[in-house]
């Protein structure tokens, strides 16, 4: 290998596995990514580690469950808000701090959602700089939103103009607030461009994570009149835009041929008639059923993956840390993490994964186990299930074959045993042994603060949808 490759991630938000014309879609607008399957990797099992965003994204970064880093809940809450004093702990090793000690020059433009106090944004976490919006895009100000805040939480006091407008940040500065959403991937993507331009003589890492699908939806207005499905139709579109964007830029720059993308996604869909689709998959975002966990996932490398390949072993987002260590000859961390290094299977055309296990948490929960084709649910949001599935039969948990199958239950308990007591399980007030805390702060602030005669370019955005 002449160099290290460069990596590029791009992580869509709230993008379900029925979402793209290659894994099914005959709705949505994705020529781009649909070539990028045909010339890489496909991935057909592959999951996320929490079915919402907050844990989701920090499991990425960290290579851990996250219950593990304590990031499966925040303080009652599924995720972080504005001005809440949890964020990611420096402690953790990040992909970006690996490979920043490596010698990458590294970047992430989007959705941070890891802590929006100055403490916890990215610049402290490996990443070089920044900008984007560092939460959901739905915790700016809105109308018709009157709970913005859940009820039982301590920040549901705050009334309808006390919420923080939606900041844009370069670094650690906010740079807008309340900016115009339509044009966001727009400025995202050139901001990549440059990144690209700039460091294409230097090995480099670039984490996009777009807002989009996430609600609101907001797509720019050449994709929302071709959209065959919406504004949905046209969010989905809008990153396929973009992917196209970054592709003929690194051809153009003469370094596709050294870069690997990932494409994926932080969660499954959230449905509700809102455009998505999880496919032939139970379940929606916010669930253990398959479509809460299972994603998209696809990888390309020209030279080093066969193109138009796919596969059908068990791999997550945790174990991208690991495997892009391995590869690029860097340090691992000192800290137990539960990703498993298979850059063979993720970078090239190896086919069998290291990975048999994987465990489905909701929230601080564990409420299902995979065992190769094996799928045990134990409880659904604090009720106690019995269900077993064949997922290599039934993708779609239809045919619990939990009475036909006893031997293969017990061993499966036994597994949940023992990760609970490691990482634990809030509904059995177990405490994991192997847990690590997240990081605080006293006296948190939010970013930005409501001020009635600022000159916002929105001072209500005209969508009441919240995700």
């Amino acid at each position: 290998m002449a160099s290290k490759p460069n990596i590029v991630i791009i992580f869509a938000d709230d993008l379900g596995y029925g979402d793209l014309g290659c894994y099914g879609s005959k709705i949505n607008k994705t020529p781009t990514l649909d070539k990028m399957a045909d010339e890489g990797k496909k991935f057909l099992d592959f999951y996320v580690s929490s079915p919402v965003c907050s844990p989701s994204r920090a499991s990425l970064l960290t290579g851990c469950y996250p219950q593990r880093i304590s990031f499966g809940t925040f303080d009652g809450l599924r995720v972080l808000f504005p001005g809440q004093g949890i964020g990611l702990s420096t402690e953790e090793d990040t992909i970006a701090k690996i490979l920043k000690d490596s010698g990458y020059n590294t970047k992430i433009i989007g959705k941070w959602h890891c802590g929006d106090q100055k403490e916890f944004l990215p610049t402290n976490h490996g990443f070089d700089s920044y900008f984007g919006i560092p939460y959901s895009n739905d915790m700016g100000i809105q109308r018709e939103i009157k709970d913005y805040y859940p009820n039982d939480s301590t920040l549901a006091k705050v009334t309808e103009w006390d919420r923080p407008p939606l900041p844009l940040i370069r670094d650690k500065e906010v740079i807008q607030e309340q900016p115009d959403q339509r044009s966001i991937a727009e400025r995202y993507t050139e901001d990549a461009v440059k990144f690209l331009r700039n460091n294409k003589d230097n090995p480099f890492f670039l984490y996009l994570a777009h807002m989009q699908v996430h609600l609101p939806l907001y797509a720019a207005e050449k994709f929302v009149t071709e959209s065959e499905n919406g504004d949905y139709g046209a969010c989905v579109a809008s990153i396929d835009w973009s992917t196209e964007v970054i592709f003929d830029e690194l051809k153009e720059l003469g370094i596709d041929e050294n870069t690997i993308v990932v494409f994926t996604s932080d969660n499954g869909s959230r449905l509700q008639n809102q455009g998505g689709s999880n496919g032939d998959l139970k379940g929606r975002k916010g669930q253990t059923w398959e479509g809460g966990q299972r994603v998209p996932c696809i990888i390309r490398w020209p030279g080093k993956i066969a193109p138009g390949s796919k596969c059908n072993e068990i791999a997550t987002t945790m174990d991208f840390l690991p495997s892009i260590t391995k590869l690029v000859g860097g340090e691992f961390p000192s800290n137990k993490i539960d990703g498993i290094e298979m850059a063979d299977l993720l970078f090239s055309n190896e086919k069998s994964s290291k990975r048999d296990v994987f465990y489905y948490y909701n929230e601080d929960d564990l409420e299902a186990v995979r065992y190769k084709n094996w799928k045990l649910h134990i409880k659904k949001e604090g009720a106690k299930v019995n269900e077993l599935y064949d997922l290599s039969k039934d993708i779609g948990e239809e045919n619990n074959v939990f009475d036909e199958n006893k031997n293969i239950v017990e061993d499966l308990l036994v597994s949940i045993d023992n990760c609970i007591r490691e990482l634990g399980d809030k509904s059995l007030n177990i405490t994991g042994t192997e847990v690590r805390p997240a990081a605080r702060i006293e006296n948190p602030k939010t970013l930005t603060t409501y001020e009635k005669n600022h000159p916002y370019m929105y001072a209500e955005y005209d969508k009441g949808e919240r995700g």
